[in-house]
């Protein structure tokens, strides 16, 4: 383990249950793999708000189009046997589609460029308001036109990766949760992994949750539907540890893995552009690319009826991350790159110097809470609300035991200026002077604006 990543990995957490405290999401969970073998493993709030039961690691979330990831290396497991090819068109395997259809290619499919719908003409499942598309509906939906020309552009479709599931099924004569469940997930080593819903009498599972902006407050979605003959696009179950470590096993470079790195290399290089967003995204095989700062990413992301989730390898550093969140409005996404600008920051500055480890703790004023957070020689005054932490953040110099000046500040900040810690008679931290301003801990500012706001209103 390099040396910056323990105390890196000790800050997440602290940012993480922040975060799921100002956003109200009812969960998170987040797991860090090094090297595919995990090095944090943490979930904060509730799996259901109805309950109020507490949500743990080994809950099951709803992991939605992480399915697409492990279809793809089922696909990859018949590809290495030469039961399947790449180049092999779907009609080959499956009677009934639309010619147009019949011609895609497998790699079209896994890549999304065969120019199919993306959820068809009733994409109510996605409402919660009906059932996920059975076989002969999905049968009946592929027998249309695609939308666009294949080879077009990257074009988001579940619909190919349910016919993705279908070319399973009719090679191996078996149903696509029993094939995937006994050659990838089992192979895998991922014991809180399922195919599809239900995911048996022992599991426990996360609850989804709406956002509370229609109502003022969230309802439990049950989140606990199958999918029928879309398992292979959206069907999954899995933990924030399980995913981090099969993404991690996708690595070309991965010394334990069910695939050979060609095969590895083949799901992860960057195939087509993701036209019209932003950033310099691409998709590979069942594989999304996607950057932070100067570090590449890759992994996929999901959304079920209330359950939003992310994962992610980065691959210069060994490191996977994975953020699960049981809210409509869970954003896994920023909190995945949060994690990331984290871990980019302790790399940048190494772990803190011993004149400097003490300076630590969140500390309070009236407008907000601040974190200090000791990197090498000087101490981060990171914001634990913002999406990246350590964006533009003062950087304080140690003067003294209990003394610093902020050498590094913005324009409209304190640059220059002094910083004091303040000691109680037992000669424990409780106050920061931080550039005049007088900073406390969470318990003394809860005291202080009952007394000067609360108490004062009901007078």
């Amino acid at each position: 383990m390099a040396d910056w990543l323990a105390p890196a990995l000790a800050y997440i957490p602290q940012w993480i249950a922040w975060q799921q405290r100002i956003a109200t999401i009812p969960g998170i969970a987040i797991a860090v793999a090094q090297g595919g073998k995990p090095v944090l493993n943490r979930a904060f709030g509730t799996a259901n708000l109805a309950t109020a039961e507490a949500l743990t690691p080994t809950h099951l979330f709803r992991v939605a189009s992480h399915s697409k990831t492990f279809t793809t290396a089922g696909i990859m497991r018949l590809v290495e046997a030469g039961r399947l090819r790449l180049d092999d068109q779907a009609g080959q395997h499956v009677a009934g589609l639309h010619p147009e259809v019949a011609a895609a290619t497998i790699a079209q499919l896994l890549s999304h460029t065969a120019g199919l719908t993306r959820d068809g003409t009733d994409t109510g499942q996605w409402q919660d308001r009906r059932p996920f598309l059975n076989e002969a509906e999905l049968r009946a939906a592929l027998a249309e036109p695609p939308v666009i020309a294949a080879n077009t552009r990257m074009k988001y479709s579940n619909h190919g990766f349910g016919l993705a599931g279908l070319i399973i099924a009719a090679v191996t004569g078996e149903p696509y949760t029993t094939w995937i469940t006994r050659e990838v997930i089992k192979p895998a080593a991922l014991p809180n992994t399922a195919p599809d819903a239900p995911a048996g009498p022992k599991a426990r599972t996360s609850r989804g949750h709406s956002s509370p902006w229609a109502l003022g407050e969230r309802v439990v979605i049950p989140a606990d539907n199958p999918t029928h003959a879309l398992a292979a696009a959206t069907g999954f179950l899995s933990t924030a540890a399980d995913l981090a470590r099969f993404i991690a096993s996708l690595d070309p470079a991965a010394p334990d893995s069910i695939l050979t790195p060609a095969s590895r290399r083949e799901m992860t290089r960057r195939q087509w552009p993701i036209a019209d967003t932003p950033g310099e995204r691409a998709y590979g095989l069942g594989i999304i690319h996607s950057q932070v700062g100067d570090w590449p990413i890759y992994g996929h992301s999901g959304g079920f009826p209330g359950v939003k989730t992310q994962t992610a390898t980065i691959p210069a550093q060994k490191l996977t991350v994975s953020v699960l969140t049981n809210a409509a409005d869970g954003n896994p996404q920023m909190l995945l790159e949060g994690v990331v600008h984290i871990l980019r920051a302790f790399a940048q500055h190494g772990p803190p110097d011993q004149s400097v480890a003490d300076w630590t703790g969140r500390w309070w004023s009236l407008w907000d809470a601040i974190d200090l957070v000791p990197m090498g020689g000087q101490v981060m005054v990171a914001q634990p609300g913002q999406a990246n932490p350590f964006a533009d953040a003062p950087q304080l110099a140690v003067t003294g035991p209990d003394s610093a000046t902020i050498r590094r500040a913005g324009g409209f900040a304190s640059h220059g200026e002094t910083v004091q810690r303040q000691r109680s008679s037992g000669g424990k931290v409780n106050a920061i002077l931080y550039a005049g301003a007088r900073l406390v801990d969470e318990t003394a500012i809860r005291r202080e604006l009952r007394a000067r706001y609360v108490t004062a209103e009901a007078r």
